[in-house]
Parts: C-alpha cells; structure tokens; sequence
C-alpha cells in the first residue's frame, strides 16, 4: 500500500532523533543511509528499499504523527521498545496485545525525542 513515509525534524534536534531511530530501528533489522549530508537520510530493512525518511528543517511548528513498523516477533517488539527508551525516546505504550487493531496485535509504542 504504502511505499515510503517520512518526517521532518526540526534542525536543533535531528542529531538525536537519528540517533533515536538509529537505535529503536535496529532490532527490526534497518540501517541508515546517508542521502544528503546533515540534512536527509533514508532507513532500510533490506539495504535497497529505502521506506522510511528523516529531512531536516529549520526549526518550526509540529503536527506529531502516528506511525508503526511491522516486526517478525514478540522479541522484535520487546527490543524496538527498549532501544527506543534508552536512546531518549518517550513510552506511548508498553509492549502487549492491542486487541483494537486484532486479536493478536502485538505491539509497542514510543515517541522519538520531537514527539513522533
């Protein structure tokens, strides 16, 4: 459905919130890459399909968003969660069932330092 999403982080916080998404993604197995030094750069699971952007901007007002990466495992999660915290990112909802969305919804939510 989707091919690609991204956020723009105001300029004063783009070093840590690269360094949050940097952390949080990597249990779900994506890397950065580097598209434009200091002011984009894209995430990918697979190394080619680039699905998820970070672009600096100048400092401005923010609509935060709500967003979900899909994970094999309940492990997935649990370390997405985790990672995320400890690189400064905010708890929305501790890893667990989310009978809202199915049944067997496993998920977890955290806010990266701008609020995302």
């Amino acid at each position: 459905m989707l091919d690609h999403f991204g956020l723009f982080s105001p300029a004063a916080s783009f070093d840590d919130v690269l360094k949050f998404y940097d952390a949080a993604l990597a249990p779900l197995g994506y890397k950065r890459k580097v598209f434009v030094p200091d002011t984009l750069v894209g995430y990918a699971a697979d190394g080619m399909n680039f699905d998820f952007w970070v672009h600096k901007k100048d400092d401005q007002v923010r609509t935060p968003v709500h967003f979900a990466f899909r994970a094999q495992s309940h492990d997935q999660v649990d370390r997405f969660h985790a990672e995320g915290l400890k690189a400064g990112g905010i708890d929305n909802g501790k890893p667990g069932i989310r009978e809202i969305y199915h049944p067997n919804y496993y998920g977890a939510f955290v806010k990266d330092p701008c609020g995302d």
